[in-house]
């Protein structure tokens, strides 16, 4: 036991110091959240119980725990003086039947993993240390097993009166055998101490950092990176993360709660569509160079280059994660040390990096052609000096710039000009957000566009803002606070879906069917989910998609893939063929760069589909 004991303690230390050394976080904290979420997704198990088999097996297993925490206690006392009793819970019938219940739920919870892991084996344990995890399962079932046998021989020779049921009708199998309760509290032991020393060495570390890193994680919409600080003195500068010495106090907990359970890469499109990035993988190769005090740089030891630059920063992996852990940090910090001090990065990226910082935007447009689309509608270009508009309309880059994407810009403007809004545009004084290069990892020239955003906007005394592009919307609600810019942003089918509520539009319904596409920076990201599908239901049938709302499939523009070359089998075909599944007519979209995405994800599949944004379908009922 002391063997153990040190062994455990002298590992925390190690860790605790791992954590310590670490860059501290720029995080907003909200406790009711956090506590919230400590409710629903540690103790509620809320994230694995969304697989009904496997989150029962987990639950059962973690539950069980809980309410049997106090029985090591009562054996350490047990193996001291086997007649004193644990004060409270010692001697009471309803813990003894609480103890019998919960060490057999342990016990189905074990042999259903067991079941899993190798009968049914999902392709989500792919990479995955599953050694590790029959031994900690057999640890399990030692554990309870022992505790159940030492119940039912304790109470065989009456040093056990208030046993439940179950240790009751075992205890007939014990009566007549000598020190077998001291034989089974011993090997009750021998167990839990065994558990305790090897836990902190295993993948299993998750059981002691699990609940601090859900208590770390975003409590408000996370589409939020945090930002990289370039005011500090040399010595201080962090561009991102290039080995484990870089790495973030939550990144750290983050690769210490992996429990390799692999429903992050299930979740993945980019897995899903034979790429090699595996949200997994990441988490453990970063564990592995961390533990491992690795001084070589992450990218290309701990994590192959191409995984990086795979990712669509759909959150797919982070809303499945059952411990919250952000992946997206890891790989866009991992991403930012390429490409700020590195200079490595795809080619196929390389120009729009150099449009975006020298065109202010991805297109390589003048930007005098910004509001070209606008000009035959009549739409205010708010100019220095002006009042402010009740509403800044934020038209973004897609839809200044490209023809398909335009649509939902001329839509827009046409509908809040017939609901009598008070909106005007920027024109050619809209630059970029930066999302695009932020995302691909250039934080230096985001930053750059962000201030100069903000200064733009600040200075007009702009307090409202509509924004089309879901990327757009993400960066202007949730990153530009940081650098000053603090607006009340909506969604444009937010405002749109309010204003059809009002009767300030009003459209008519046919029977067409139309299926709709969650963007990810909308709906997961940002939770808003119902409005868009407000609109659809306001002009035709709605048919809902296999995965839809928070559980969205990316189209595959995020993350920068806008504009770079894709390996494997196209993100946008796939989600193509799932909306074809639903029989709808119409594919309807609330983000310009889906509606390029899945538009071309149609003309590639063949399906008989129209990609449509769903302010364009909003004019189209109110004019027909």
């Amino acid at each position: 036991m002391t063997f153990a004991g040190v062994g455990a303690w002298r590992r925390g230390v190690f860790l605790y110091g791992l954590v310590a050394r670490a860059v501290p976080n720029d995080r907003r904290r909200d406790p009711p959240r956090q506590a919230r979420a400590e409710l629903e997704i540690v103790l509620g198990q809320r994230k694995l119980l969304g697989r009904l088999v496997p989150g029962l097996m987990h639950a059962f297993i973690f539950w069980g725990f809980l309410v049997l925490l106090p029985t090591i206690l009562m054996a350490m006392i047990s193996a001291v003086d086997g007649r004193t009793e644990l004060p409270w819970l010692g001697g009471q019938e309803w813990f003894g039947w609480l103890a019998d219940v919960f060490c057999v739920l342990v016990l189905v919870g074990v042999g259903t993993a067991v079941v899993i892991r190798k009968i049914v084996r999902p392709e989500r344990f792919r990479g995955s240390h599953l050694g590790e995890a029959d031994f900690i399962l057999l640890m399990i079932a030692g554990v309870v097993t022992t505790l159940l046998f030492w119940h039912a021989a304790a109470h065989a020779v009456g040093l056990y009166p208030a046993a439940g049921p179950l240790s009751r009708a075992m205890a007939h199998a014990f009566s007549a055998a000598t020190n077998a309760d001291r034989v089974f509290l011993w090997a009750h032991l021998a167990f839990i101490f065994t558990f305790l020393w090897y836990v902190p060495r295993s993948k299993h570390l998750h059981i002691a950092t699990a609940a601090l890193n859900v208590w770390l994680a975003r409590t408000h919409a996370g589409g939020r990176l945090e930002p990289l600080r370039f005011d500090l003195p040399d010595d201080e500068l962090r561009f991102g993360v290039a080995t484990v010495a870089e790495l973030t106090r939550k990144e750290v907990i983050d690769a210490f709660s992996c429990t390799e359970c692999g429903r992050c890469q299930d979740a993945c499109p980019a897995y899903a569509t034979g790429k090699i990035l595996s949200p997994k993988l990441v988490i453990m190769g970063v564990r592995d160079q961390l533990l491992a005090e690795s001084a070589e740089p992450i990218v290309g030891n701990g994590v192959p280059e191409e995984m990086i630059w795979d990712c669509v920063t759909c959150g797919a992996c982070v809303e499945a994660c059952p411990v919250s852990i952000e992946h997206i940090d890891h790989i866009v910090d991992l991403r930012r040390s390429r490409v700020m001090v590195d200079a490595q990065f795809p080619a196929e990226a390389e120009p729009m990096l150099r449009d975006v910082e020298r065109a202010a935007n991805p297109w390589g447009k003048p930007q005098s052609e910004r509001a070209a689309w606008a000009a035959e509608l009549g739409v205010r270009i708010l100019e220095p000096g002006e009042p402010a508009p009740e509403y800044l309309y934020w038209v973004g880059c897609a839809a200044s710039f490209d023809e398909r994407a335009r649509a939902s810009a001329e839509a827009t403007a046409r509908l809040l000009q017939k609901a009598g809004v008070d909106f005007a545009i920027l024109g050619p004084r809209e630059a970029c957000t930066g999302d695009p290069a932020r995302r691909m990892g250039n934080e230096y020239v985001f930053q750059s566009y962000a201030e100069q955003n903000v200064t733009t906007l600040n200075e007009q005394g702009v307090t409202k803002i509509v924004a089309s592009c879901p990327h757009c919307f993400n960066t202007l609600a949730n990153e530009y606070p940081d650098f000053g810019g603090a607006y009340e942003v909506v969604h444009h089918s937010e405002l749109l879906a309010e204003l059809v509520r009002e009767g300030r539009l009003t459209p008519r319904a046919d029977a067409k069917p139309i299926t709709y596409h969650d963007s990810c920076y909308l709906a997961r990201h940002n939770d808003v989910r119902m409005e868009p599908r407000e609109l659809v239901a306001a002009v035709g049938q709605p048919v809902e998609m296999k995965r839809s709302g928070k559980q969205t499939f990316c189209c595959g523009a995020g993350g920068a893939h806008m504009w770079m070359e894709e390996r494997g089998r196209p993100i946008n075909a796939e989600r193509v063929r799932e909306a074809a599944e639903t029989g709808a007519e119409t594919l309807a979209v609330a983000c310009p760069f889906c509606t390029v995405m899945l538009d071309d994800g149609v003309r590639e599949t063949g399906a008989e589909l129209r990609v449509a944004d769903v302010s364009t379908l909003l004019v189209e009922s109110l004019e027909a």
